[in-house]
């Protein structure tokens, strides 16, 4: 966790920042980290946050907006003065647009090297919702979203690897997520579960009748599957030795989408640290379905990173959104 010097703290009204506050104090002091606070108004498109107020008659529309920013400013002054206080080096931004663009804006103009907010407030609802989603798909640099009651420290991590050394992007995301994983748990005193997730792809397919290969072939082929994808990831996990004494390494055969959040709802896993990147060559997707499906059902905290070369959609804009 020692390589993040300039972080972005989303902490508006939408996401439950207090349970965030004590990781960014942490981790700045840590790390001797300048903290850039934002909030938001969705403005709902407009540039101007007076013409949200237009048709309200009485007072005067600029006269609300100003309240309104007023308002803002003050609650945002005041978190950071929490951090101020502990010595941290704290700027303030208030932007104004759509709420996730308007962040990953100032990711891109500030040159963050991560993004911890608390989770979208979403009732009845246990999972990421759409604000967060944007952000998680979206955002180039790492994102800890922080959605587990045993916050400010995890007890129990899960990191999630698939690696490949002939995928030299992949490879690079799997040694990425194993440091920020392993350094997390130590710092934590945390417990780690490495999981790999492996599978023949179209068993099913090829043990129907119609495909006239034999079991015993397939058999060694789903052998030989096997101890390939074990190998690669001993040979991953072999590099992180120091930290045998805490951690667990499962190489599960099944469907990533659906072993993970059924490990983490049966283990109690309150963070959960995984890599997304693109094969498709479309900026801002995720490789597959996987992730999101994963992050559609769990209701943990989650850091995630970007693969070497990940390009948002989305471009720094104008300072028009700050305010």
């Amino acid at each position: 966790m020692q390589r993040f010097k300039n972080i972005l703290f989303v902490c508006d009204e939408q996401s439950a920042y207090e349970l965030a506050l004590d990781r960014v104090i942490w981790l700045a002091t840590a790390n001797d980290a300048a903290v850039t606070l934002v909030t938001t108004i969705d403005s709902g498109g407009a540039t101007d946050v007076s013409k949200l107020f237009s048709v309200i008659p009485g007072l005067g529309s600029q006269e609300i907006g100003e309240a309104v920013i007023a308002v803002h400013r003050a609650k945002l002054d005041a978190r950071a003065q929490l951090l101020r206080d502990k010595g941290i080096l704290v700027e303030t931004k208030l932007l104004v647009g759509t709420p996730f663009i308007e962040i990953i804006r100032q990711v891109l103009r500030g040159g963050h090297d991560l993004v911890v907010k608390g989770a979208h407030r979403a009732p009845g609802r246990r999972y990421f919702p759409g604000a967060d989603m944007h952000l998680l798909r979206k955002c180039p640099c790492p994102i800890w979203i922080l959605h587990s009651v045993s916050e400010p420290k995890a007890q129990r991590i899960l990191v999630a690897v698939d690696p490949d050394p002939a995928n030299p992007a992949r490879d690079g995301l799997n040694r990425t997520i194993m440091e920020l994983a392993t350094s997390l748990a130590r710092a934590d005193g945390a417990k780690l579960d490495v999981m790999n997730v492996w599978r023949l792809q179209e068993e099913a397919t090829l043990r129907h009748g119609m495909a006239d290969i034999s079991d015993a072939d397939i058999d060694r082929l789903v052998a030989d599957t096997q101890a390939k994808s074990k190998e690669r990831l001993q040979t991953l996990v072999s590099d992180f030795a120091e930290f045998e004494d805490i951690m667990r390494v499962l190489h599960i055969k099944g469907i990533a989408g659906d072993v993970i959040p059924e490990h983490v709802a049966a283990e109690g896993i309150d963070t959960i640290v995984m890599g997304t990147l693109t094969r498709t060559g479309v900026a801002g997707l995720f490789i597959g379905n996987t992730a999101e499906t994963i992050l559609n059902h769990v209701g943990c905290s989650v850091l995630t990173a970007k693969a070497a070369g990940f390009e948002s959609p989305i471009g720094p804009g104008l300072q028009e959104g700050t305010l």
